[in-house]
């Protein structure tokens, strides 16, 4: 039996810089590895058990990203998943779970990662990065130590709908560091509440996190229904 951490991902800056003929939509982001982690418990077996979620609903069958990267690595394992990450928060619960099956089997290969999802490259290499192209091109970035607050709401927005919402909307690009706000605040419309909470709470302006639903700003600034969040270095090993 071993464990492996999952760390959560944040996505300070995120610019949409075109879309694919396939749909896809191209990215240049900055991204940092979080200490809020999911624990993976893996045992001889073939079982998944999901523990603690929050926020959008965690599928235990084979859609689960755990199962799915099990089995693009041909792996079989009994999995135990304690969720910290709320899932469709925007702090990559789901990919950071996939880099996890990826770091116990060995596996460090991005385009297998990329195959599961776009956040799941950054997830595997972790620490601060340049992600572009669809999020399968990972460029390391210096680490710097940062502390930031996060606010997330009791719901969740699916990355799918943003995009969309963003494509309808004639590809807006935004004031601040991410062009996906005004995408996702027309699809869940109850984000602006929450990001005015947290902006009167802290005096700073709050950002979205990739596709949402978490809004956070850079300092410590505890309180009800708040998380202080550190970065960490890449978690290459971690667990």
């Amino acid at each position: 039996m071993s464990s492996v951490l999952a760390p959560a991902k944040l996505t300070c800056s995120l610019r949409v810089t075109g879309t694919r003929p396939d749909g896809y939509h191209e990215i240049d982001a900055e991204m940092v590895t979080l200490d809020l982690v999911d624990e993976l418990t893996f045992a001889s077996g073939d079982h998944l058990e999901v523990v603690g979620a929050a926020g959008l609903a965690v599928p235990e069958g084979d859609e689960n990203l755990v199962r799915r990267a099990l089995a693009a690595l041909h792996r079989r394992a009994s999995v135990r998943l304690v969720k910290r990450i709320p899932a469709g928060a925007g702090l990559g619960g789901g990919s950071a779970d996939a880099a996890a099956v990826l770091r116990w089997a060995g596996c460090g290969d991005l385009l297998l990662a990329a195959s599961l999802g776009a956040d799941v490259p950054f997830c595997l290499v972790g620490g601060r990065a340049r992600v572009t192209g669809v999020g399968e091109v990972v460029t390391p970035l210096p680490p710097v130590a940062r502390t930031y607050t996060l606010l997330i709401p009791p719901f969740g927005v699916a990355t799918m709908e943003v995009y969309r919402a963003w494509d309808r909307l004639g590809g807006p690009t935004a004031g601040g560091p991410n062009d996906l706000e005004a995408a996702a605040l027309d699809v869940a419309p109850a984000l602006g509440e929450w990001r005015d909470r947290l902006g009167d709470a802290t005096g700073a302006t709050p950002v979205l996190a990739g596709s949402g639903s978490t809004w956070f700003v850079e300092g410590e600034f505890p309180g009800d229904d708040r998380i202080v969040a550190r970065t960490v270095p890449g978690c290459a090993n971690a667990g």
